[in-house]
């Protein structure tokens, strides 16, 4: 079970952190903004994409949108979303729970520059309803993830995926 998997996760590798159980579903990013009491910003949304044959995580703030080009020019490939059973194929994650923790498998994991302008960012654990709290930075220690710049420029608005 996917939040199960999260649990362990954590338990193994960070036994300080807690999954967050909420009544309310947390399987949007507004949904989970409200439920944990932050902005939309700070929720870290995953993604599951392809990039020609390699699959990946992508983490990144919950308002950024992912820039084709900049994708494109780091990983040499469009974008390509995953629908949301080959999602949880992959993750064992349903969509709205989709997180870098408690994997079945190892696969690459990125954590866009849209994480680090906050101490603390609320990722999804594994469930609809489930999150924790954590540092951009620990995060993608815990996840062995690798910093990338894919995130659309706030300003110019960049070419969207």
């Amino acid at each position: 079970m996917s939040l199960e998997s999260v649990r362990a996760f954590f338990a193994a590798n960070a036994p300080d952190i807690h999954v967050i159980i909420t009544e309310e579903s947390s399987a949007t990013v507004p949904l989970a903004a409200a439920a944990h009491g932050v902005s939309p910003e700070q929720i870290a949304k995953t993604i599951c994409l392809r990039a020609g044959d390699i699959t990946m995580l992508v983490v990144m703030s919950g308002t950024s949108r992912l820039d084709n080009r900049k994708f494109r020019d780091r990983f040499g490939a469009k974008p390509r979303m995953l629908g949301g059973s080959e999602t949880a194929e992959i993750t064992s994650h349903p969509i709205g729970g989709v997180c870098p923790f408690g994997l079945p498998s190892p696969i690459p994991i990125y954590c866009d520059v849209s994480l680090r302008r906050f101490p603390e960012v609320v990722p999804a654990a594994g469930a609809i309803n489930a999150a924790v709290r954590i540092s951009p930075e620990r995060m993608a220690d815990l996840t062995a993830a690798t910093w990338v710049d894919v995130g659309q420029d706030p300003v110019s608005g960049g070419d969207a995926a």
